[in-house]
């Protein structure tokens, strides 16, 4: 039934594309209300669904993606105990990911940018008895919740601009609403940047993701590599007429990304553990996007959002198979040797390795190219040489990983008897090695922009008046191979990555080459010691405080409240001792008290007179 629904979904979202391919590009765009979910005075929120070629195309991705990965869980979640609620998780999480890409407002898209939030809590501490799978559940959660703090306040700040969250409105009216590069177009920017930040693991929000590698690799391989983490993406790509009003906060995505995507990489180059290699993987691919949108390549960034569904989830599922048949071990020191034991993963992992290193003619070399190039011609000579940059080390961590878990000798002399996944988990596998091998098809051409980004068009275009400083940019990034100097720049991408595999095979295969850096290698192995900045700036001093709190409410809340009640068993133990229970005793009370009470009147009427 879980597997029905979300291919269910997927053929749901292709009937929707055959549906709107035929209309002219104006006409694919339908709003859909279901019913009114908020109202407060003049305010009404309904819940609004909104299906146009990027809703679609997203659409898409994660029905897709999300069907194959489900058929994968089958056979690796086949003997855990918590199946039926495994399933239960990811079916919300589709749920929750679905309403976040059909959403028609800024409203409904945070009720599921909440809800995948919460579907990944439950999903990293899915085995919760584990300590450290429960600590990286509530890191996630907290981290994620900085970042949308950021996209609660954009949400208020559209509503004080527009009078509304509704992505047409805002879409249409941006460009006479919001002057170029005004306050309230840039505040909107950067805020909604701080909630995409924290929700697709960017510096300086990153640091839950790679902890998240403790939930089931399926999980790893649909939440945190293909879908959740691009939501970041989407919205920026959804909200790019506001972006395209302030250039500042368009050039700081830009530097979040490149800037990620170089340190990600970097970090990967030492990690000893092969799901957080593909997780600083995700990093820095996800930089790459951010990088491509920041100097309004829509179309580049959402095709990279594509592909890397397509050979991310390729590459988390081989590493799921090779968890499957070692056990459950992830530390690529305790591999080697597996190409003949499971030569079906490790060549999808090969397939998955190569596009990631962006070699053609596989799909991961036309998505990054195409955001490279866009990059160069748009003048950001520095960013662009960051992102080759990033490319070699990316060729370099990748094929380690692959020399270290499949090529060299086995570290162990007695390895378990493993066995290659079957056919549950390989049918998935091979489609997307098929995705990833022709994936390029969607943004390669010879004459014009390719399919995807034809198809976006209307959507990353509609009603749209460019600011000064965008309109004097070159219209629209050259497809990869077309041109002169765009084949120069392809090559100059495809030979970083090979030198950067090249590099890898002769350090950890022939073991020809010797590269040793302490300090640098220190360094990267404590990932640039953010997480220990984190833990002496945010984590030492909110538990001060919070022992603080406790003491205080210890030694003067607690002692407050115990003194009332210590008053009032003090005064209980003497009213204890009054009832005594004879008749004797309480008839002597009545007499004294009407003798004081006859006192007193004697007394007073002397006074009186």
């Amino acid at each position: 039934m879980a597997c029905g629904t979300v291919a269910a979904s997927f053929l749901a979202s292709c009937a929707v594309l055959w549906a709107l391919a035929p209309l002219p590009p104006e006409g694919r765009h339908t709003v859909v209300d279901l019913y009114r979910w908020f109202a407060a005075g003049p305010i009404v929120i309904p819940m609004r669904f909104l299906v146009d070629p990027l809703s679609v195309a997203m659409a898409l991705v994660v029905s897709g993606v999300g069907a194959v990965i489900h058929v994968y869980s089958i056979g690796y979640m086949a003997d855990d105990e918590g199946f039926a609620r495994y399933f239960a998780y990811m079916n919300l999480f589709m749920a929750a990911m679905l309403t976040l890409t059909l959403a028609g407002s800024l409203v409904v898209m945070f009720i599921g940018w909440e809800g995948v939030g919460l579907c990944s809590y439950l999903l990293i501490a899915f085995w919760f008895t584990r300590a450290a799978a429960a600590r990286a559940g509530v890191k996630a959660f907290i981290v994620t919740r900085l970042g949308d703090v950021g996209f609660l306040l954009g949400i208020f700040l559209a509503f004080v601009v527009f009078g509304t969250a509704d992505f047409t409105v805002i879409t249409q009216t941006a460009a006479a609403r919001l002057p170029d590069g005004g306050v309230a177009a840039t505040a909107l920017a950067l805020l909604l940047l701080l909630g995409a930040t924290g929700k697709s693991a960017q510096l300086p929000l990153y640091v839950w993701l790679p902890d998240a590698m403790e939930g089931p690799t399926p999980v790893s391989a649909l939440i945190h590599a293909a879908t959740m983490v691009t939501a970041g993406v989407y919205m920026i790509v959804r909200m790019h007429a506001v972006y395209l009003r302030a250039p500042l906060a368009m050039d700081a995505v830009a530097v979040v990304g490149a800037t990620t995507a170089i340190f990600a990489a970097a970090s990967a180059l030492v990690e000893s553990d092969l799901k957080r290699v593909l997780a600083y993987s995700t990093i820095s691919q996800i930089g790459y996007m951010f990088l491509g949108v920041g100097v309004g390549a829509w179309s580049g960034g959402m095709f990279h959002l594509t592909a890397h569904a397509f050979f991310k989830a390729l590459l988390f599922l081989a590493a799921g198979s090779v968890m499957h048949a070692l056990g459950g071990t992830t530390d690529m020191r305790h591999m080697g040797g597996l190409f003949r034991r499971l030569p079906f993963t490790a060549g999808a992992f090969a397939v998955g390795a190569l596009a990631l290193a962006g070699i053609p003619p596989l799909v991961g070399f036309f998505s990054k190219d195409l955001i490279l190039s866009t990059v160069f011609h748009r003048g950001h000579v520095w960013l662009w040489a960051i992102g080759i940059a990033a490319a070699g080390l990316t060729a370099f961590y990748i094929m380690r990983a692959f020399v270290l878990t499949f090529v060299v000798a086995p570290s162990r002399k007695n390895l378990p008897a493993v066995h290659d996944a079957p056919q549950v988990m390989a049918v998935p596998m091979t489609v997307l090695v098929l995705l990833s091998i022709t994936g390029g098809a969607l943004g390669w051409s010879l004459t014009h922009p390719g399919v995807l980004e034809r198809w976006l068009q209307p959507a990353v275009e509609a009603g749209i008046a460019p600011p000064s400083g965008i309109a004097e940019a070159p219209p629209g990034p050259a497809p990869a191979g077309h041109g002169g100097g765009d084949g120069m720049l392809a090559s100059v991408s495809v030979a970083a990555s090979a030198a950067g595999m090249i590099l890898a095979w002769l350090v950890y295969a022939r073991r020809t080459l010797r590269v040793r850096f302490p300090v640098a290698g220190d360094i990267l192995a404590h990932q640039f010691y953010i997480d220990d900045l984190y833990a002496a700036a945010v984590v030492a001093p909110s538990r001060a405080a919070a022992g603080m709190a406790e003491a205080l409410d210890r030694a003067v809340i607690d002692r407050a409240v115990t003194g009332v009640g210590r008053v009032l068993a003090a005064g209980g133990r003497v009213y204890r001792r009054v009832q005594s229970g004879f008749l004797r005793a309480y008839a002597s009370f009545v007499l004294i008290g009407a003798l004081l009470v006859l006192a007193y009147w004697m007394l007073a009427s002397r006074a009186w007179r």
